[in-house]
């Protein structure tokens, strides 16, 4: 991408002629909107952009299935930037860093296609992934993930990462974050917020709002489930539906505070509602939802319900004869219940926020592969005098001593635990990103398209049954 001078050292960008992107992991609503931004600035730059269909899939694939996105720089008109997932698909397939065989053929195999460049859209394990491949190809990363999991706190955070041995002396090690020795600013974040993210809170509160009303009809405690393994973001977002009691995976629960809490709430205002991130644990640092061994394809623990597992706990603690008192139900079992989320907060329509700096970054990452980059990471920063804005980074200052990259962690300082809510700089940190994240179109299209007659009548049309006719393979 970048040739050295022999004469003055100087880098000068070549002309990128092909590029390619892929979609990694799990889906969310900003995908299509990142590729949407991806291609049109390609379309400027007059680069041809191939969608790589599954992931990091096609290129296990020697027929290497794809799609050209923009034939005559001209974006194909099932690429919407307004609808969720990803029109080319995804996986959690990842390559084997020591497989030196696979990875020459996948290279091979772009290099056939014609792709001088790669474009991977995903988080924390995609941007993992592809480590190997920048060996072997300029490989950049478009940022994506409901978790908001994918950045630093501030540049120092990965050298803070520390091996800890198991307890089962095994000689395996868990990486565990040492004490940070950095004072914490908001405009220091690396990748303030990602695509995704702000869909996934709205969607989140519209739930609270709505199970709200059901506990204070019927005098019941709600515990809702939201997404958030490792880093409580979503958690902390969902402060816009007004719970009263918010709790997250980076904070050890404290039972017997959180039961005084939850009693003194019900017996002001007869209903309580709890929000829980699924990674919540206990005061040992046991996942509460743990209780399954089981995991997905990425290596992520399938929790069986941190919402059930606390619900267990507080039907044991607060007793039946509490509610009995009150005329509220004959059991605790009556008087609490759960909800989880979900996989909603992943799908359907991003809403403007998501849309509009998904697509800055897609075509962030084409000005990364256009400019000579190689393993780098282009990212949406804030301030007070600038506002939100795109950048690139390092993908490497992302890594440990020992190369991996972490998911980020919510900081302490955004969470108060003696309230179980935001603290001022937590208010401090959403304020930005939710002031103006709804456009009005978000409602004019709700309102123009939900309760359309067209909608009883016509079958639903899977933009996969119209993309399917444009894939094409590698000639073996």
């Amino acid at each position: 991408m970048r040739s050295r001078s022999a004469k003055n050292g100087c880098n000068v960008p070549q002309l990128v002629k092909r590029i390619g992107i892929l979609t990694a992991g799990r889906d969310t609503t900003a995908l299509n909107a990142t590729i949407h931004g991806a291609v049109v600035r390609a379309n400027q730059l007059r680069i041809e952009v191939f969608g790589l269909i599954k992931g990091f899939d096609s290129l296990f694939n020697p027929r290497v299935p794809h799609v050209h996105l923009n034939p005559l720089f001209h974006e194909i008109p099932e690429l919407d930037p307004t609808k969720g997932g990803t029109l080319i698909g995804s996986s959690f397939d990842f390559v084997d860093p020591d497989n030196k065989r696979e990875l020459d053929l996948m290279a091979e195999r772009l290099h056939k296609l014609g792709i001088e460049g790669l474009i991977c859209v995903g988080g924390d394990g995609t941007l993992n992934g592809l480590q190997p491949l920048c060996e072997r190809l300029p490989t950049v990363l478009a940022p994506k993930t409901i978790d908001n999991d994918l950045g630093l706190n501030y540049p120092s955070e990965p050298n803070e990462m520390v091996h800890v041995p198991n307890a089962d002396d095994s000689g395996r090690f868990t990486y565990k974050q040492g004490e940070s020795q950095t004072i914490f600013a908001l405009d220091e974040m690396i990748n303030y917020v990602t695509p995704g993210y702000a869909t996934a809170v709205f969607v989140s509160v519209s739930s609270i709002e709505r199970i709200r009303t059901t506990a204070e009809s019927h005098r019941r405690i709600a515990i809702i489930e939201v997404m958030g393994q490792h880093s409580g973001y979503i958690a902390l977002g969902a402060a816009y539906g007004r719970p009263d009691i918010i709790l997250l995976p980076e904070h050890r629960l404290d039972l017997e505070r959180l039961c005084e809490r939850v009693k003194q709430l019900y017996d002001l205002q007869k209903n309580v509602v709890i929000i829980v991130g699924e990674g919540i644990v206990d005061e040992h640092g046991i996942g509460l939802g743990d209780e399954s061994k089981t995991k997905d394809p990425a290596g992520n623990v399938l929790r069986s319900g941190a919402a059930d597992a606390l619900r267990t706990k507080l039907i044991h603690l607060i007793g039946d004869q509490y509610f009995r008192s009150y005329r509220r139900g004959n059991s605790a079992r009556e008087a609490i219940f759960t909800r989880k989320v979900g996989q909603t907060q992943r799908g359907g329509r991003p809403i403007f926020f998501d849309r509009f700096y998904a697509a800055q970054l897609g075509a962030k990452a084409v000005d990364l592969l256009r400019e000579g980059q190689n393993n780098a990471v282009s990212i949406l920063q804030y301030n007070e005098r600038r506002g939100f804005y795109v950048d690139g980074y390092d993908a490497n200052r992302f890594r440990d001593r020992w190369g991996i990259i972490h998911a980020r962690r919510m900081h302490p300082s955004l969470y108060d635990p003696r309230l179980m809510k935001p603290s001022p700089m937590g208010v401090e940190y959403l304020t930005p990103i939710f002031t103006d994240a709804i456009g009005a179109e978000d409602m004019e299209h709700a309102r123009h398209t939900l309760f359309t007659p067209g909608n009883l009548s016509q079958p639903y049309h899977s933009v996969n049954t119209d993309v399917n006719k444009r894939i094409r393979f590698l000639d073996l």
